[in-house]
């Protein structure tokens, strides 16, 4: 994704113009000011660093300035900064300010020809030796970064370059720039080279893997068989596109490992889009057509993901309960055949306000196609999600969440499915892989899940009032929704008994209006009555407010069910502050800090004694 910002509607209608010859871009436009745009926003200065911090390629369409005051003070690596460009509101020009060598140079030439203005390319590389050596088109992997300095300013000094393709197309490069002898020299090749070497080494890709495996064999089987054909065929990880297998291995731990090894995301084809292959194969099977459906997965695969112009240059090994097979394209293997296994972000969004979200969360939101989520947690976002597509559903149908986001991901898609506070925290992280472990559909559990944390209600709380989890805490929901109300007591008698700080989910609703003060009187049987006790109701969100009390004085029914509930243990305390009340709980760094301020006097005595 590449990050359009539009500060006026003029600079929107050239943004817009732009996402024609950009269509991965997206236009973030400032709110009040510009018209439909595909996300908007208030903070500038929030929203550039935002991107920038993730490594999202900045297009600003405004002054440079703009631009450079808000990322200077977060520049430290130019090897992993992304870029960005300043362009003229009216197209006119379009300025390479940062990331020059890894794609800002080229984003500016992309901008220029499509808008018809200039490209303000300042490095001395690029002006007279075409484009950087180590600002490579997609998919290619630079083996050795240490020899670009040298071979550029060769080719700076005029002195002659050797230029050895053995794979790919190099025509990027301008091979008239080059030569077959020089004093330095560059090979574009797939095959793995040794370390040391004086060549620069790049490697195209052209590769595509094809990997079968028998049901339930281990992922570390699957990494050490893929890893042993590259090495013992002399061929390079970083050449590999794409990593692929039949549809009904979308869960297969071998299948998946494979591909993690090679940091792709795996791509199924079905038994029809294998059995098309079949002509090409050098080991057609009867026996794998009366499984599958198709006459060879391995070799099948490997040549689907690679072209119609591909070869096999590495016909089906079978190692152990794995096969492997490796086909190689003439110019690059785009790897888009067949399906992805499919990728679902459990997304926590905190309370929902914009600097308690997590860079995590951002982009994920930001990189998924579909979003999934409760209505009230999809509104507190809706400046991320944009135009996308959005299923949303009532409080209560928790579990139609979950599934529907694992049937989307399933599809190949890439899903966020959001709650608030942290996933993992009375959420819907453990309802996914329920429904995961229940799923008799392999490709809902091929899918691969990630889940973001985000700020939970205890620790919004916790914040809000100084450290009363200081010390040992326990999180218990009072909700017995789904939890008998036996179980609940046994848990508060133990937290009672365990003299821990305790902090209440779901406390109290219009119907369960008991269970709190028992809780309380439970909690009362083994501490003080003076023991601090907070509300914090809609922390974080419009009409935050948070009540102190003791447990003496605790009423339950201030409480509802957007309140979390927090009770000291009895070493709490409540402290009034010109700034406010504050809670905490001590750790006993004081004893710590008397018993060794004793000791050091007693050591002092005997000295003197």
């Amino acid at each position: 994704m590449t990050a359009l910002i539009a500060l006026t509607e003029a600079g929107a209608r050239t943004a817009r113009r732009l996402q024609q010859t950009l269509p991965d871009a997206v236009l973030y436009g400032r709110s009040a000011r510009v018209a439909e745009p595909d996300q908007s926003f208030e903070d500038t200065g929030a929203l550039i660093r935002d991107l920038f911090l993730q490594g999202t390629p900045i297009i600003g369409i405004c002054a440079a300035g703009i631009l450079i005051r808000f990322i200077a003070p977060l520049l430290a690596d130019k090897h992993a900064e992304p870029a960005v460009v300043a362009l003229a509101e009216d197209g006119s020009s379009a300025v390479p300010l940062l990331g020059g060598h890894h794609g800002a140079n080229t984003l500016a030439q992309r901008i220029a020809a499509a808008l018809g203005g200039q490209a303000a390319i300042t490095t001395a590389g690029d002006l007279r030796t075409g484009p950087a050596l180590d600002d490579l088109p997609p998919g290619w992997v630079l083996d050795n970064p240490d020899r670009v300095k040298p071979v550029t300013a060769a080719l700076l000094a005029g002195d002659p370059v050797a230029l050895t393709v053995e794979a790919g197309d190099a025509s990027w490069l301008d091979p008239d720039r080059f030569g077959t002898d020089g004093v330095e020299s560059i090979l574009v090749t797939e095959r793995s080279v040794q370390k040391g070497t004086d060549s620069l080494i790049l490697h195209p890709p052209v590769l595509a893997v094809g990997v079968g495996a028998e049901r339930g064999v281990p992922a570390q089987e699957g990494l050490e068989a893929v890893r042993r054909v590259l090495t013992e065929n002399g061929l390079a990880a970083a050449s590999v596109a794409a990593v692929g297998s039949i549809d009904i291995k979308a869960d297969e731990p071998a299948v998946l490992a494979a591909a993690d090894l090679l940091q792709h995301d795996p791509r199924f084809l079905t038994a029809e889009e294998l059995e098309a292959q079949a002509p090409r194969l050098a080991n057609p099977s009867d026996i794998v057509f009366k499984e599958t459906g198709c006459h060879g997965v391995a070799e099948g695969a490997a040549l689907a993901l690679a072209g119609p112009d591909a070869e096999l240059i590495v016909p089906k090994v079978r190692l152990g309960r794995v096969t492997v097979a490796i086909a190689k394209a003439k110019a690059r293997v785009d790897g888009q055949a067949g399906r992805t296994g499919g990728r679902l972000f459990v997304v926590g969004i905190g309370p929902g306000q914009l600097p308690w979200r997590t860079p995590e969360a951002v982009a994920a939101l930001r990189h998924a196609d579909a979003i999934v989520g409760y209505d009230l947690y999809l509104d507190l976002c809706a400046d991320l999600i944009g135009g996308k597509e959005e299923h949303r559903s009532p409080l209560g149908d928790e579990t139609g969440r979950a599934l529907k986001a694992l049937t989307l991901a399933a599809e190949g898609r890439t899903v966020a499915l959001v709650c608030s506070g942290d996933p993992g925290i009375y959420a819907l992280a453990t309802l996914v892989f329920e429904q995961i472990e229940a799923a008799r559909d392999r490709a809902i559990r091929g899918v691969n899940v990630t889940v973001v944390p985000g700020i939970s209600a205890f620790q919004a709380a916790a914040a809000r009032l100084g450290a009363p989890m200081g010390h040992d805490f326990c999180l218990i929901s009072l909700s017995d929704l789904l939890t008998p109300r036996d179980v609940i007591r046994r848990r508060l008698r133990a937290a009672a008994a365990g003299d821990f700080v305790v902090a209440f989910y779901n406390p109290q609703s219009l119907r369960r209006r008991t269970l709190l003060g028992e809780a309380c009187d439970i909690l009362l049987g083994e501490r003080p009555g003076a023991t601090p006790v907070a509300i914090a109701r809609n922390l974080g969100r419009p009409g935050e407010q948070i009540t102190v009390t003791t447990l003496d004085e605790f009423d339950p029914d201030m409480v509802d069910m957007l309140s979390l509930v927090v009770i000291g243990n009895s070493e709490s305390r409540i402290l009034e502050l010109p700034h406010g009340t504050r809670i905490y709980t001590p750790r006993g760094y004081a004893q710590k800090s008397g018993a060794q301020n004793n000791e050091t006097t007693q050591q002092i005595g005997k000295v003197q004694g």
